[in-house]
């Protein structure tokens, strides 16, 4: 390393002069670089030189990193450059409102832009100008950027109090992901929103949870998304209006007509071909119509709890890997007609859902949406239980035995073992489609 003037003269603004370390070659075509000082006083451009040479080393270390094909390492390299050459990276737009003096300096610090026969330096033009566009946050991402940027709410709070503050934020983003997935922030439409909203109407009524428990869901995911999309200048709109749910919002969603299933649901092809219904969804769709369980509990079978073999075919609903809804829940239900068939094609259960039922209700009900298979804007891929249970009904089977069936609480005291297996199967032969 030395310091000189640029023509070797005594006298003159000085210079470091090195040369390039083999490591930046394939972002610093000169061997050699000359950095001005700007000052003619060696003692100045002697305390000059060291942070000269770290800021330089900086940028080519940047510009390195900006060789990655992934985008947020390219964004990231590009925002350290821009930090590296004096200034804050912005977006192109932003660059194109600053004043003239500023766009000025942006353009002259670009290596090879003025008063060179270098070609301009790409990665410090995009760097300095705003070219390198942020990559997708997704809302898992979002997650982790809100921490930092709700810092202020976290200040004084104890271990304890922090980790009761984190969880039902962290909760809320994981129902939302399993629904819709992890999609980036930008692309969150309003669909996606009333899917979620749909799902926790299913889960209120399946779960005889408050209103209140999915208006925490909603507003902690909302607030993870606002405060990033403030935080971080985003502009997004972002479509979380108009979601919370009212006290009389978790009203029993209307059954199936048993015309609507024989012509619709089930007619020939009506879930099938390319852009069906998957397999899965498919069967355990099928399978309600005649056992009226919850999605879930069809979700979690496995080959142990599927009895195909049985005299009477039958399902068993038990804590096998996960926990039932209530101790109530906990029984087991004969297989017939349309739903037999499609626990045969599937006799060791469905293991795409069997941990992710959450998106299970949703991918149904937006199939059946699109489709035109919905029998009317209040009706989810959970009337297909209120069906059964009409069914059953106007069968004349007796209340205790549907409620064994459902998985209900018996409004009285239970005494017995309740319907054989063999008794149920022929109660239920009337219901069967």
């Amino acid at each position: 390393m030395a310091i000189t003037t640029r023509d070797g003269s005594v006298k003159g603004t000085l210079y470091l002069y090195r040369r390039v370390p083999k490591r930046y070659a394939s972002v610093e075509p000169r061997k050699f670089v000359w950095i001005s000082l700007h000052t003619d006083s060696p003692s100045v451009a002697k305390t000059k030189e060291a942070a000269m040479w770290e800021q330089m080393v900086a940028a080519w270390e940047a510009k390195l990193a900006g060789d990655s094909t992934d985008a947020q390492e390219r964004f990231a390299a590009a925002r350290d450059l821009a930090e590296a050459r004096g200034f804050r990276y912005m977006r192109a737009e932003q660059v194109a409102k600053l004043p003239l003096e500023e766009l000025r300096d942006r353009f002259a610090a670009v290596t090879g832009f003025k008063d060179s026969p270098e070609t301009p330096d790409m990665r410090e033009a995009a760097a300095l100008l705003g070219a390198e566009k942020a990559p997708p946050l997704s809302v898992s991402a979002a997650l982790d950027l809100y921490w930092t940027l709700a810092k202020d709410k976290t200040l004084g709070k104890s271990e304890d109090q922090l980790r009761r503050w984190k969880n039902p934020r962290v909760k809320a983003v994981k129902n939302f992901i399993a629904v819709v997935g992890d999609k980036a922030i930008h692309d969150i439409t309003g669909d996606d929103m009333l899917d979620f909203r749909n799902w926790w109407m299913e889960r209120l009524e399946e779960e005889d949870l408050t209103p209140n428990s999915a208006n925490k869901d909603l507003i902690h995911l909302g607030d993870v998304l606002k405060t990033v999309n403030r935080m971080k200048r985003l502009g997004l709109v972002l479509p979380l209006s108009d979601l919370s749910f009212k006290e009389g919002d978790a009203k029993k969603r209307p059954p199936f007509s048993v015309k609507w299933i024989k012509e619709k649901l089930l007619a020939p092809g009506a879930l099938d071909g390319l852009d069906g219904l998957n397999p899965e969804a498919r069967a355990i769709l099928i399978a309600m119509v005649n056992t009226g369980c919850r999605p879930s509990e069809l979700a979690a079978l496995t080959v142990n709890t599927i009895k195909l073999n049985h005299n009477v075919p039958h399902i068993s609903i038990e804590p096998e890997g996960r926990q039932v809804k209530t101790k109530h829940a906990r029984r087991i239900v004969p297989l017939l007609g349309v739903s037999l068939e499609a626990l045969r094609a599937f006799p060791e259960g469905f293991p795409r859902y069997r941990d992710s039922s959450a998106s299970l209700s949703a991918t149904v009900n937006k199939f059946l949406r699109e489709n035109g298979l919905m029998e009317s804007d209040d009706h989810t891929l959970y009337s297909l239980r209120h069906s059964f249970e009409d069914r059953m009904l106007a069968a004349g089977i007796d209340d205790r035995i549907r409620r064994d069936i459902l998985g209900h609480r018996l409004s009285r005291e239970r005494y017995g073992d309740g319907a054989t297996l063999e008794h149920m199967q022929q109660l239920l032969q009337a219901t069967a489609l």
